[in-house]
């Protein structure tokens, strides 16, 4: 076989394992985030009542998504957890686990007595299952990702690895659709009785599918090599003091940079939902066909935010997702307050399939190349899921406090969104100066090297 030849057959092969590393990748995802983002929709519309029926309307809301925030408290940890098993033991055995831990989890929670049966005992055990899917769902996007952008085309790496946010997407549509199914289908009395439950049952059929595609997934040859020169390397017995003390800016500035991200699509798909029904009187099944909507949309934004940003810059894509996110923040609410349901989808759009699509879409590869492989799983995973801690799940019990303070005014929720686009938008603005500065010092030291040569 000529030389020609063999370089395509290896070629092919490594186009074959970065394939199956995206499926792997993003049906993993899929599983992930039903779960996880099933629990925030439920939790928006029947746990205060079954779970806290001693608080008010708004006190019920507020304690309900207090749970939903904790399962964020200890994201870190499973990022930390997973982290340090995955740069030392390997990606793929850590994403075993936490599709399995995360899938047990959610199906118990479809069989919990409510406050009415087991009293204190049913939002105990609520909080100790949400504690649990923290854990499993923060090592799931460190391993999914590396798994991703470690087996991709270097010149693909954010398309090839989008699939671990349509993933997000997809979990998303799901879960929203088949609470919709429901909430259509079943009386008041019935989806309060037993019909809220279905979906969390749904999750081991995901579950078992998802391990079953997971299992074939190959270790990729990034990682495998640095094992192999494992000796040599002096792998660290603890990665992540290793990347806390080697790549402690890169870490903050991966908290800073998901600001957008998570406070666009938690006040959008999460916060809004109950604000809107709540407080403004708005039908339910409007506001979750327009997440429906949005989750549908991602599916096709963000693998092409994520094309452009391998083909134009990741940091272009991501700021001007920031300044949509900037700009649409108030208007969303104007939106409403108006109650013009064209309105509020469009902003919706913007907010999320704009804003919030093209931020995550570059955010594996810009993620993963801050740190490198041995340590990546621990830095980049712990820097996703810190942001999560912060910004993520308490963001709709931010918001619906901010609504009591406000006395029932939005004012301060959009001044909360503006605020985190600020942010991330000014952190953004830093890497592309600091690539520049890079930039140029590369080609000084070319020139130095040239000079001396002549």
């Amino acid at each position: 076989m000529s030389t020609a030849q063999n370089q395509t057959a290896a070629n092919t092969e490594e186009l074959k394992r970065a394939r199956r590393a995206a499926v792997g990748s993003f049906i993993g995802a899929v599983v992930e985030w039903y779960d996880f983002l099933l629990y925030g929709i439920v939790a928006a519309l029947v746990f205060g009542e079954l779970f806290f029926p001693g608080y008010s309307a708004h006190a019920g809301t507020l304690a309900a998504f207090a749970t939903f925030g904790v399962g964020f408290i200890f994201r870190p940890l499973g990022g930390i957890i997973f982290g340090h098993f995955g740069d030392k033991l390997g990606r793929k055995s850590m994403l075993i686990w936490t599709m399995t831990i995360m899938g047990i989890a959610t199906a118990l929670i479809g069989f919990l007595p409510t406050y009415d049966a087991v009293g204190w005992l049913a939002p105990a055990l609520l909080v100790l299952l949400r504690c649990v899917q923290g854990v499993a769902v923060g090592g799931e996007w460190g391993g999914a990702a590396l798994m991703a952008v470690e087996s991709a085309p270097s010149k693909l790496r954010a398309f090839f690895s989008s699939g671990v946010q349509i993933g997000y997407s997809f979990g998303l549509l799901m879960a929203t659709g088949l609470v919709a199914l429901l909430s259509a289908n079943f009386s008041q009395e019935a989806f309060l009785a037993w019909g809220w439950r279905i979906p969390f049952f749904f999750s081991a059929v995901l579950v078992l599918i998802g391990l079953w595609i997971r299992s074939g997934v190959q270790e990729s040859e990034e990682y495998v090599e640095r094992v192999k020169n494992a000796k040599e390397d002096k792998v660290a017995k603890l990665p992540i003091f290793e990347a806390f003390k080697r790549y402690p800016a890169q870490i903050f500035q991966i908290i800073g940079l998901r600001f957008i991200e998570l406070l666009t699509m938690y006040i959008v798909t999460t916060f809004a939902l109950s604000y809107s029904t709540d407080e403004l009187g708005l039908d339910r099944a409007v506001m979750l066909n327009i997440t429906l909507l949005v989750g549908g949309l991602g599916i096709i934004t963000i693998p092409a935010f994520a094309y452009l940003s391998d083909k134009y810059g990741r940091l272009r894509v991501y700021l001007t997702g920031g300044t949509v996110g900037l700009v649409c923040a108030i208007p969303f609410f104007f939106a409403l307050e108006s109650g013009n349901i064209v309105a509020i989808v469009i902003f919706a759009v913007l907010l999320i399939n704009f804003a919030h699509d093209a931020v995550v879409s570059v955010q594996q590869p810009l993620f993963a190349e801050m740190f490198s492989p041995e340590f990546r799983y621990s830095g980049a995973g712990v820097g996703y899921q810190l942001a999560s801690a912060i910004a993520g799940g308490f963001t709709p019990f931010i918001a619906t406090f901010l609504v009591g303070v406000g006395n029932g005014s939005w004012y301060l929720v959009a001044a909360y969104l503006a605020g985190g686009c600020l942010i991330s938008i000014a952190i953004a603005m830093y890497l592309v100066h600091q690539w520049r500065v890079e930039r140029n010092d590369e080609r000084a030291s070319k020139t130095d090297a040239k000079a001396i040569q002549l």
